[in-house]
């Protein structure tokens, strides 16, 4: 690489466009929320991903919570999640400490996401099931998205997750196919998320809907991105959020590019050309977004046939 571009990949991590720049988050009730998931020991993936929407999600009371701990046993290059060994320890408080936070926010719908524990035997299943199984006890008429690792495939786990009826499903894709091996762990893989996305429909008893994502600016071409989300709707997923990869630290993958919010626009069109139920596509956007908008707003929609999209 040349010295002049050298420079140039610098200034593209330092010099974010203006598009991609967010208020500090402030407010009663973003410190209030803060303070209560301090004491409680619970940890949001709103922090852990330091999410450029926290303001905006907690002054409306919506959290994303993450259970199983805060360190995860995978290490993507594109996360800044905590890597390590729990040693197979889980919180039996968990599942009612989130329970209660959702009460005291008076949330009428929740993400629960999860870090990877391929140290537990089930990866974490039933543990993940009770904290949505106790959030629905203690909240009636609450709608619950699961954000799920992989589970490593494991049929049983997902059946397992099921039990406790989520509303939603989601299971992020994270890239295209080319660059999964550079983006995500090892034990992770393009083939085994589309499988795990498949197994939900398949084994549940209820009509769950099914989400994934996509990060863009790694690298992708506009024609690996479409490909994903073909490959995506082949396997039924009702749900689509696509947003700009951003680096967490130095340690982490570079941006390749910061992907214009026009660009976003065509492709949630091709999106909904290609059969998705609920679309939403941006800069900022990530898989949790305005979740309970975009649930409510899917459910009302009527599902089109899948498109051939060039």
């Amino acid at each position: 690489m040349t010295e002049p571009a050298k420079n140039k990949a610098k200034n593209l991590h330092v010099n974010k466009p203006t598009w991609l720049k967010t208020k500090i988050p402030t407010g009663k009730v973003y410190f209030d929320i803060k303070k209560d998931l301090r004491s409680r020991k619970l940890v949001t993936v709103c922090e852990e991903a330091k999410c450029p929407n926290i303001g905006e999600c907690w002054n409306t009371r919506t959290a994303t919570f993450m259970v199983l701990g805060d360190t995860c046993t995978r290490a993507c290059r594109f996360c800044n999640v905590k890597t390590g060994n729990p040693g197979g320890v889980t919180d039996p408080q968990e599942p009612l400490q989130v329970a209660k936070s959702c009460s005291l926010m008076k949330l009428q719908y929740v993400v629960i996401t999860m870090v990877d524990r391929d140290d537990l035997s089930d990866g974490g299943a039933r543990h993940v099931g009770s904290v949505i199984q106790t959030v629905k006890d203690h909240n009636p008429g609450i709608k619950v998205e699961l954000l799920a690792g992989d589970f490593r495939g494991l049929d049983k786990a997902i059946a397992v997750i099921l039990e406790s009826r989520p509303e939603v499903y989601a299971h992020n894709l994270e890239t295209v196919e080319r660059l999964t091996p550079r983006v995500r762990d090892a034990r992770a893989s393009y083939v085994q998320s589309l499988q795990s996305l498949a197994k939900v429909k398949e084994i549940a008893s209820y009509p769950v809907l099914t989400k994934s994502a996509l990060m863009l600016g790694l690298g992708e071409t506009r024609e690996e991105v479409i490909q994903s989300m073909r490959d995506l709707r082949e396997v039924g997923v009702d749900l689509l959020t696509v947003g700009q990869y951003m680096r967490p630290t130095r340690k982490h993958l570079a941006v390749k590019e910061w992907v214009a919010p026009e660009v976003f626009k065509e492709l949630e069109g091709v999106a909904r050309e290609l059969g998705f139920s609920g679309v939403v596509c941006g800069p900022l956007v990530r898989s949790s977004y305005r979740a309970r908008e975009f649930y409510e707003d899917a459910t009302q929609a009527v599902t089109k046939p899948g498109a051939q999209v060039e």
